[in-house]
């Protein structure tokens, strides 16, 4: 184990874009990270051992989903949700904020918190500050995240400012809450809200440096406003947001987004792209975005990416074709394997080409590789 302490320390920078490290008790966090999403304690369809052999130095586990199945108290009991879910590595923990949002025909938003009604059983189920922050802590979380209110998109600037008010007046409860409860090491991070409305995205900033945080996520993006007007409150986040605390991207998205996201100073991401894109037939590969059911595969001899180093990539197309056209479960596990791993050697490089001076000239690289599919070009590789 390392010193009980959390801090972050730049490196490099080029431009905006910076590279460094965050230091946790259970491990260094290299940034840009990206965090595979470990929802439910699992990565779906990968053995811990090769999330932590692709590269990854943290990852992401739901603290609403965790807390109905099987409950934080239970995983308390069974040592916490690093031995439960064998992963040595720093966790992160979304506080159910998102499920606020994406959940919404199930729960009653009021100040004291959120009243859901399961999806699992119909039981109703209280997700306050405080118990978004208990059950984080129960887990174990290296990093934790304030319960918030995600605005959905589209949104007035009214409702954007309530929704905004109301995840301010949590956050400061959860940082009490966090101050009562958490271990020596373990961070909490604020959530900037504001829909599409920069003064309200920079007030939001400014009230949560206020209060004062380990960290700082930009949310509610990646819900349907478009990469423009993302973009656009990120730069205009990420320009308040304090130097010296990581800046975290959540839900945040295409090898493209990531790299546009880098070079306006974000630090972390986490998105279920490569994982939910490997069980739906999607390989991120450096040759651009593959759909391995597509017909031109069936004879194909070459190795899935012959540039990558993660040994799923090494597998042939043609192989992979027949997995994914039969539902073989292994077609799944490889190409999220090498999705995962992907993932992880984009921000390698990207973290290289900030030290050397050089990513702009990256970036616009893996922007030429096409990635991001239009939906004409999804339906044709159907």
């Amino acid at each position: 184990m390392m010193k009980d302490r959390f801090s972050f320390t730049v490196k490099a920078r080029d431009g905006a874009a910076r590279t460094g490290t965050i230091t946790t008790p259970r491990g260094v966090i290299r940034t840009p990270a990206f965090m595979p999403v470990g929802t439910g304690a699992t990565v779906k369809a990968m053995f811990p051992e090769d999330v932590a052999a692709s590269g990854a130095d943290i990852i992401l586990a739901n603290t609403y989903h965790l807390m109905l199945r099987p409950g934080a108290e239970r995983i308390a009991r069974r040592g916490g949700l690093h031995q439960f879910m064998h992963w040595e590595k720093p966790i992160l923990t979304d506080s159910g904020g998102y499920q606020v949002m994406s959940l919404a025909k199930l729960r009653r938003i009021e100040q004291a918190g959120v009243t859901f009604q399961s999806h699992i059983d119909g039981a109703t189920v209280a997700l306050t500050p405080e118990r978004a922050i208990e059950v984080q802590c129960l887990l174990g979380a290296d990093i934790q995240m304030v319960l918030d209110e995600c605005t959905p998109y589209p949104a007035t600037r009214d409702e954007a400012k309530t929704s905004l008010d109301l995840s301010l007046r949590w956050a400061e409860r959860c940082k009490a809450a966090f101050a009562a409860r958490a271990e020596a090491g373990q961070a909490l991070f604020g959530i900037v809200q504001g829909s599409v409305y920069l003064d309200l995205r920079k007030a939001s900033a400014r009230a949560l440096i206020e209060t004062g945080f380990d960290g700082y996520a930009v949310g509610g993006l990646a819900v349907g406003e478009g990469q423009a007007a993302m973009l656009d409150m990120v730069e205009a986040t990420t320009a308040v947001l304090p130097d010296d605390r990581p800046r975290y991207l959540m839900g945040v998205g295409t090898p493209e987004d990531l790299m546009a996201s880098v070079a306006r100073g974000i630090d972390m991401f986490d998105c279920v792209m490569p994982t939910r894109s490997g069980r739906h037939c999607q390989a991120f590969t450096w040759s651009g975005r593959l759909n391995l059911r597509n017909a031109r595969y069936a004879e194909d001899p070459t190795s899935l990416d012959p540039e990558s180093a993660c040994p799923a990539a090494q597998y042939e197309r043609a192989y992979l074709h027949h997995l994914v056209r039969s539902n073989e479960a292994l077609g799944a596990m490889l190409l999220t394997y090498a999705n995962v791993q992907f993932y992880q050697e984009l921000m390698a490089l990207a973290r290289e080409a900030i030290e050397q001076g050089r990513f702009a000239s990256f970036a616009e690289e893996v922007t030429r590789r096409r990635y991001r599919q239009t939906p004409a070009e999804e339906e044709a590789e159907a």
